[in-house]
């Protein structure tokens, strides 16, 4: 299940992504899994969006302070849960793809705050735009821009990859 989410964790995204999958399928059976009445248990859009707040909550304890989910708002979560889930009735309980995909969609509509990602975004655009903007200015012609925008790029992220940024 940790796989579809593996692309918005920074830093070791392999662990991460194991992390969030085993939190999510955790959350899944404690809130959807099936409770020995075959899945007739009738969910009403409040308890669905407060089930989905607590698994992005103890997925925001879980990793730390490095990326923070936000939480949705109704109008996305609705949006989210109608394109995904094929149930649409009494007696058709969530299933765990469908959960899978409402929770990445969400994710990823939302969107995460924290230091954590605006830094990464920061560095590997800002360093080389602001070392190009000084190259210009005082040495124009020393290197091309061809081989030097790369140049800087790859050295911005190889030193947050040494420094466990990314």
């Amino acid at each position: 299940m940790g796989q579809s989410l593996q692309k918005l964790t920074p830093g070791n995204e392999e662990k991460k992504a194991k992390e969030i999958g085993a939190i999510a399928e955790g959350c899944y059976d404690k809130y959807f899994a099936d409770d020995g009445r075959n899945g007739t248990k009738e969910w009403s859009s409040a308890d669905f969006y407060h089930a989905l707040c607590e698994t992005i909550g103890e997925i925001n304890k879980k990793l730390g302070s490095s990326t923070q989910f936000r939480v949705p708002n109704t109008e996305t979560l609705n949006r989210v849960f109608v394109r995904h889930y094929k149930g649409k009735g009494k007696g058709n309980p969530l299933t765990k793809e469908e959960f899978e995909k409402i929770l990445r969609d969400v994710m990823v509509e939302t969107g995460f705050s924290g230091t954590g990602a605006k830094d990464i975004f920061f560095y590997i655009f800002g360093v080389p735009a602001t070392a190009l903007f000084f190259k210009q200015r005082f040495l124009p012609r020393a290197i091309p821009n061809e081989l030097f925008i790369p140049a800087v790029t790859s050295a911005t992220v190889f030193v947050l990859a040494k420094l466990n940024k990314i």
